[in-house]
Parts: structure tokens; sequence; C-alpha cells
């Protein structure tokens, strides 16, 4: 009899000796047990790369997931969208003030009493012993403070300055080249009325002779003027030691009484000054 095959993986069968009946063919069989387990370590193989690449991804997943910010023990939570989210708070706006507020004004002190209070005498309107004005030196050689303002006025003046209420008069006199200049600032109660005695002054202030100065300006005409700044008038009278007249073709009288006249000025200016440094640097910040 033919010996005959049942397929791949079937049993395979031969003939038996001396034409006996058949028997398995026992090498035939080893053989394809060999390729049936070869077959399973290949399948195995395959679905085990399989089974390790979805384990890879399984990790990188994880791993994004975990540098998100979620554990990675437990899945992460939905994030809600933006249009989900309530509104935030209106939150303030910060202020900041970067304006400095504007230093005080020196006229509200030369013109207001109530702020006008620093010490006023003949050494703090007129201190030392010379003053400069422009390029011009001038020596002093009296000074004197007085209560009653009509007695050192002439008796025009005198009647003005007690009507428009005067509290007091510093004089000096300051001489240069000849020439002798007597200034008088007259302390008001307010700026208008020092104003209105500027206005209606008639000549003038009185001649302060002293420190060896003769009198000057009583027998011979000189130059005068009259003006105002805050609460304070200012006279001043100017002519020559020698008796010389003061004519209107004169200039250096007239030069020495606005030399001297500016410098009484700037002195009551100083003083405002002086005292609103004073207020800025005192106001709490």
């Amino acid at each position: 009899m033919r010996a005959m095959s049942f397929g791949q993986g079937g049993p395979a069968w031969g003939q038996g000796p001396s034409g006996g009946p058949q028997t398995p063919d026992w090498n035939a069989l080893a053989e394809q047990a060999e390729a049936a387990k070869a077959r399973k370590r290949r399948l195995l193989l395959i679905g085990g790369g399989a089974l390790a690449t979805v384990a890879v991804a399984a990790v990188v997943a994880v791993t994004v997931v975990s540098k998100n910010g979620t554990p990675s023990d437990r899945p992460s939570a939905a994030l809600p969208s933006p249009e989900q989210l309530p509104p935030s708070p209106a939150q303030p706006k910060p202020s900041f003030n970067t304006e400095a507020p504007p230093p005080p004004n020196p006229m509200e002190f030369i013109s207001d009493p109530e702020k006008d209070t620093a010490p006023i005498s003949v050494a703090t309107l007129f201190p030392g012993k010379s003053m400069e004005s422009g390029e011009s030196a001038y020596t002093k050689t009296a000074s004197r403070s007085a209560k009653d303002c009509a007695s050192v006025a002439t008796a025009a003046l005198g009647p003005v300055l007690t009507a428009n209420g005067c509290q007091e008069v510093h004089r000096a006199t300051y001489v240069r080249d000849g020439i002798a200049v007597t200034v008088g600032i007259a302390v008001f109660e307010s700026e208008a009325a020092a104003k209105k005695a500027k206005d209606n002054a008639q000549p003038n202030i009185a001649p302060l002779p002293g420190g060896g100065t003769p009198e000057f300006c009583r027998f011979a005409a000189c130059r005068t003027s009259a003006n105002s700044v805050g609460r304070y008038g200012y006279f001043t009278v100017s002519g020559y030691l020698d008796g010389t007249n003061v004519t209107t073709e004169e200039t250096k009288a007239r030069a020495a009484g606005l030399d001297v006249a500016r410098y009484a000025f700037g002195q009551i200016r100083q003083r405002g000054e002086e005292q609103a440094t004073a207020a800025a640097t005192s106001a709490p910040d």
C-alpha cells in the first residue's frame, strides 16, 4: 500500500515492515511538533512586540500628563474652556500721585500778617555794615526803628502813613561817593493799605544822619521815591552830603536812590521767600 499524507500538521504514516499494517512515522511527527513550537514562538514574539508598543505609548502618555501637573496614578480631570471660567473680579487700579504740590507763594507771606510772622527789625531788613546793588557798593552809617510812623516822616507824608494804619517804620542810611540815601520800610496791616499809602505819598521819609553822616536834604533839594510790595511800603530820599541841590538833569543821586530802593525791595522779597521755604519744609508729607 502507498504511504498517505493527511496535510500539514496531520499525522504521518509509513508502510510497516514486511508489508505489515501502517505504523506512525515518528521522525515526521517529531519534525511537525518542532515546526508547531516554532510557529507558536513567532506568534508570542509578535504579540509581545505589540504589547510592548502599547506599553511604551502608555508610558509616553502618562509622562506627558505628569509633566502637565497631573499625578500619573490617577486620570487627569478635564480642564474647563475659557468660556466656562467665571469672570475675574475687577481689580482696582493703583493710584500714584506723581505731582508734587506747588511751593508756597512768597507773596502770600509778605501780604498776610497771619503768615508774615518772622521777626522784623533793622537787623533783619538791613543786615551787615554795607550793601551792594548791581556793581555799586554802599556803606551803612545808621539804622533805626520807630513805632510812631509819623515821627520819622515829613509833615506831608506823616498823615498818609497814619491814615493807612502804618504799624512801624525801619530806616537805614547808605553812603557812596558823597551821596547819602535814607530808605524807610513801613509795615501795614494789609497789601491794600500799603498800596494806598504809596499812591498818596508826599515827599517823604525823613533823612537819618549818624555814624559820620551829617544831616542832609534838610535845606537842599533831593530825589525821593515811593513804592510798595505786599504789606510793605518803602520810601527813599537821596542827596549830596555837601548840600548841592539835586536837579532834574542830575543822575548820580537818582541812580543811588534807585540802587537802595531795589535793595529794600529785595530784602522784603527775601523775607517772603524764607518764610515760604520754612513752611514747605515743615509741611507734613
